[in-house]
């Protein structure tokens, strides 16, 4: 086993390792820890390049508790907001939903607006980042083309025309006139330094304005985004993004549990009819540089009392063929189910978090490649592990182990593990003879 060339700076190191202990995702530094789901992310890869050139995807990723879907999906947001993408993420809770009576739509169209990041804004809130960055853009873009000097008519009047061009593409689309009326406001507001003016706009754009009335009096405009069709503006920021120079848009949107979850069916059967929605749209080809991501429990998807799955037309769409079988799923259905991490991929993680602790702290590592060896053995061998261990709680055992060896130096990980806070089965597995599964570890 060789000593990985990590080099990872102290402050992504502290980060990675307290949110993994806690048994979140971190938000940075996640090419220093990722192993397997190579074909996961291969196919979602994909869908990315036809974002790009104008299509449109919907995948679900579904995982148990602590399989790793989060991070994959963190993983995915990562790589394209690298790639010019503009990325809005949200997590679904009783108060935000897909549709509700009571604003819980429209809550979670705010949430996917306030976190809308860029590469170089990826914590969120870049809408105001993103729209003067799209003026300035067309400024810059129009000195070069004339060659005329700034405060020059002819100079001011060739930027009106690309400003138009972009508030024109996106008029002709639905609700598309309101929304390039809005752009041109905010375009006027930001020439003339009106900042009050452009704060209106921004309110606007986030969803914010509860009556039409106090619309049309401050921004001239009759209508105002509602529960019923928060969805119809994503494709219409879809479109402008590409307009503005930007390789398309992409919507993650985690914990679908939380629809199973409702106890009301009816308001399940609304909540499921516009994620169909958002599905046929995606696949029909009515929404352009826009790829939906969405997580969710086995559970959440398959259970045909409450999931997914009792939506008959989206369980005739979304089922799985008679083929698929773990180790052979088909990647380029709509549907991703993920397949446990293996344990060679978790001892490969584990290596990498021994060398990352290590430099976090400033000691010589500790761990033999035995001891790792070791370690994983125990974890996959207590009763049950082939159905039901995750990613996360082998994290956290070990992260733990860590911790108490580096506070300790006392203690050696042998004696941690065989101190009795660990149960598992006798079986080969943990036995003192390497097994078929762990004869040749190597990295």
């Amino acid at each position: 086993m060789t000593e990985p060339n990590q080099n990872v700076p102290r402050r992504i190191a502290q980060t990675i390792l307290n949110s993994l202990k806690g048994g979140v995702v971190p938000r940075v530094g996640l090419p220093y820890i990722t192993v397997g789901r190579k074909s996961e992310i291969e196919a979602l890869l994909h869908d990315v390049e036809i974002i790009a050139e104008g299509g449109a995807s919907f995948r679900f990723i579904v995982g148990r508790y602590g399989s790793g879907k989060s991070f994959l999906i963190q993983t995915i947001r990562n790589y394209v907001m690298d790639k010019g993408f503009i990325v809005a993420d949200a997590d679904l809770s009783p108060e935000r939903r897909l549709h509700g009576t009571r604003g819980q739509g429209l809550a979670t169209y705010r949430e996917l607006i306030g976190n809308l990041s860029t590469k170089t804004k990826p914590e969120g809130g870049a809408l105001t980042l993103l729209l003067d960055r799209w003026i300035s853009s067309a400024q810059a873009a129009a000195a070069q083309e004339t060659g005329l000097a700034p405060g020059d008519a002819a100079l001011i009047q060739a930027v009106d025309q690309k400003i138009f061009a972009v508030t024109q593409a996106v008029s002709e689309l639905v609700h598309g006139y309101e929304f390039g009326k809005l752009l041109s406001a905010y375009y006027h507001a930001y020439i003339e330094g009106d900042d009050e003016t452009k704060m209106k706009v921004i309110r606007w754009f986030r969803g914010e304005y509860a009556q039409k009335r106090e619309a049309k009096e401050e921004l001239g405009v009759s209508i105002i985004i509602t529960d019923d069709d928060w969805y119809d503006y994503l494709k219409l920021f879809a479109v402008f993004f590409r307009l503005a120079g930007y390789a398309g848009m992409m919507i993650m949107i985690d914990e679908l549990v939380n629809i199973f979850k409702i106890p009301n069916s009816i308001t399940r059967q609304y909540n499921y009819e516009k994620m169909l929605t958002m599905y046929n749209d995606t696949l029909q080809g009515k929404a352009k540089y826009l790829g939906i991501i969405m997580g969710a429990t086995p559970q959440a998807v398959e259970d045909k009392r409450r999931g997914v799955y009792s939506y008959e037309a989206l369980r005739s769409r979304l089922a799985e063929g008679k083929f698929s079988r773990p180790g052979a799923r088909d990647l380029l259905s709509p549907v991703i189910r993920l397949e446990p991490l293996t344990a060679e991929e978790m001892l490969v993680l584990c290596e990498k978090l021994t060398s990352m602790h290590a430099g976090l702290h400033g000691y010589e590592r500790r761990l033999a490649d035995r001891e790792l060896t070791d370690f994983i053995r125990l974890e996959y061998g207590r009763i049950g592990a082939d159905q039901n261990i995750t990613p996360r709680e082998v994290i956290r055992d070990f992260i733990e182990l860590l911790n108490l060896m580096y506070q300790n130096p006392n203690l050696g990980l042998q004696e941690l593990i065989e101190s009795g806070e660990f149960t598992y089965a006798e079986s080969d597995a943990v036995s003192n003879k390497p097994d078929e599964g762990f004869a040749e570890f190597t990295l």
